[in-house]
């Protein structure tokens, strides 16, 4: 049977440029965000700084992300990657450019350029989460979204492992300008790889009168369906309560002395945790007590991260954050399936968009409660509480959403003819 064999979708070509692209895209944002967070914790020595980071760019994300989703719906998606990676690697540049010591931008604790910069990322990231989740409908075949979407998830948190750790390392040993040169060069890459795809039209669609009308089917359709609602709002308090990644540069300077090459390392064990148990996922997915599954991974993301705020040795914080991702990608695999396999090929923009706000936008979100959390509670009680409060929503979601505790997508996958 298709969903048996690990590398199915791997035999697709256009997917493997597109796991190509994304995966120097995701590690030129990562070693982006190593590099953003030591450099403007560095100028403030304020956790409530790195917190501004996340808030900088969650707000336009959030403001122009139904646009577009609504946009990756009624414009070919590929016209809508390019220009808006391209933004990216603009942005990367600048922040090169602010670095350069000919170049006074940068004053004592004014960091409000590079905050300006990231809240572009923003907007550029409003476009391309929505039109990068559609485009891969189009380039996979639907009997192989569970394989493709795990393949997916493992490049990704690839990707994001090795993009802390090269970002830390550069930084730490060769200084911010050849480590963000590094980033504008993996970003040129991706937007290279991005063209290199046969471009696809989009899929035939009800006619929408209005644009409002558009936006607005989207939301009704995810809030109509129980299941998709309760998963992606699991995810959104888990990763708004629970993350501690915001957090980690003040970790790493100052309780566990590790410099910005220990940031990088730490910045990437979650990942590589996530890549653990993507490839075991991926010979062996997850989806006949889907429910059950998310949430017993997500009660221990929540242990992982309390047991992280305590620790004081380098190497147990490492192991923590690693089983932190573990975890969580069983709930990142098990929600993209199941919005691959509920959503309408004509409204995969829209609801990428609203994955995206959901999820995408809790990260920065939850880094901004972190950071006034670690200012009014202090670092560590901050971390905790977030860790206990994750268990909590865990232990209500449970009790009040039963379809989400009893979902099996093997089900919906017989129902819809996948064998």
């Amino acid at each position: 049977m298709i969903e048996h064999k690990p590398y199915a979708s791997l035999h697709v070509a256009d997917f493997r440029l597109y796991l190509l692209a994304r995966m120097c895209f995701t590690m030129a944002m990562q070693m982006q965000g190593v590099i953003v967070g030591w450099q403007v914790y560095e100028f403030t020595k304020d956790p409530f700084s790195l917190g501004l980071i996340g808030l900088s760019e969650a707000i336009p994300f959030i403001t122009i992300s139904f646009y577009g989703g609504h946009t990756a719906d009624v414009v070919e998606r590929k016209k809508l990657i390019i220009p808006f990676t391209s933004l990216y690697l603009a942005c990367a540049m600048c922040l090169l450019f602010f670095t350069f010591p000919f170049v006074h931008v940068l004053n004592h604790q004014n960091v409000l350029p590079i905050y300006i910069i990231i809240a572009i990322t923003g907007i550029a990231r409003g476009f391309v989460a929505p039109a990068v989740s559609a485009f891969f409908s189009q380039i996979v075949p639907r009997e192989l979204y569970s394989n493709g979407i795990a393949w997916n998830s493992n490049v990704w948190h690839t990707a994001a492992v090795a993009g802390p750790a090269i970002g830390g390392l550069i930084y730490g040993f060769a200084g911010i300008i050849p480590a963000y040169s590094t980033v504008a060069a993996l970003m040129m890459v991706a937007v290279i790889l991005f063209s290199f795809i046969k471009g696809r039209p989009l899929p035939p669609s009800e006619k929408i009168d209005s644009m409002f009308e558009s936006l607005t089917a989207g939301l009704r359709f995810v809030f109509r369906n129980q299941v998709m609602l309760g998963s992606l709002s699991l995810d959104m308090l888990a990763v708004l309560f629970g993350g501690a990644v915001a957090m980690l540069p003040v970790f790493a300077k100052d309780i566990l002395k590790a410099g910005p090459e220990g940031l990088g390392i730490m910045r990437a064990a979650p990942f590589a945790g996530s890549i653990v148990m993507g490839l075991f996922i991926a010979h062996r997915p997850p989806m006949n007590r889907a429910g059950k599954n998310v949430l017993l991974s997500l009660v221990g993301f929540g242990v992982a991260t309390i047991l992280f705020a305590l620790s004081r040795n380098f190497y147990l914080s490492i192991f923590l954050l690693f089983l932190t991702g573990v975890f969580d990608n069983v709930s990142v695999i098990i929600r993209g399936t199941i919005l691959q396999l509920l959503t309408p090929d004509h409204m995969r923009g829209r609801v990428g968009a609203i994955n995206s706000i959901f999820i995408g936008s809790s990260n920065e979100i939850g880094a901004f409660e972190s950071g006034t959390a670690a200012k009014f509670m202090g670092l560590v009680p901050s971390v905790i509480f977030g860790g206990a409060m994750t268990i909590v929503i865990v232990v209500v979601t449970a009790w009040k959403a039963p379809t989400l505790r009893k979902l099996s997508l093997r089900e919906i996958q017989s129902r819809q003819g996948i064998t």
